[in-house]
C-alpha cells in the first residue's frame, strides 16, 4: 500500500447536522494544495424535502465574492437532489483560493448532510 495519509487534509465546511434551511458552508482555503475533491453525506430527509448541493468559489472570503463553480471547474457532477443515506463526491479544478460547500432547500422540512473538503497534491508534504 502506499502512504495517502501523509499528502492529505480534511477541512469541513458544513459540520454534519440535521439543516432545515438554505445553508452556506463554511470556507475552505486551498492554498498550498493543487486538488480539491468535495465530500458529501446524507441521513435523513423529512418532509420529502428537495435539498441541492453546490460548491462555491471565491478569492476572498467575503461572502458577497463567493459565485458557484461552473461546470467546466468540477470532475464530475452532484446530482440535481441529494438522496438520503447517501454519499457524493466531486473534484473541484477550479483556480480560486476559496471554496465552500451550500446547500440548498427547495422544499421540505430538514435533511441531515454534511460536507468536507478532501486536500491533495500538497506543495509541501507531509502535511499530516
Amino acid at each position: 500500500m502506499k502512504d495517502m495519509h501523509s499528502n492529505v487534509t480534511v477541512a469541513a465546511s458544513l459540520v454534519p447536522a440535521v439543516q432545515a434551511a438554505t445553508l452556506k458552508g463554511g470556507y475552505v482555503d486551498l492554498q498550498g494544495f493543487s486538488a480539491a475533491e468535495l465530500l458529501v453525506s446524507t441521513g435523513a430527509i423529512a418532509g420529502d424535502g428537495l435539498y441541492v448541493m453546490s460548491i462555491e468559489e471565491s478569492d476572498t472570503t467575503d461572502d458577497e465574492d463567493f459565485e458557484p463553480v461552473a461546470a467546466e471547474d468540477l470532475h464530475g457532477e452532484l446530482p440535481d437532489a441529494l438522496e438520503a443515506s447517501s454519499a457524493y463526491a466531486v473534484g473541484y479544478i477550479g483556480k480560486r483560493r476559496y471554496v465552500r460547500a451550500v446547500i440548498t432547500k427547495t422544499s421540505g422540512t430538514s435533511i441531515a448532510a454534511g460536507a468536507l473538503f478532501l486536500l491533495g497534491q500538497p506543495s509541501m508534504a507531509p502535511v499530516a
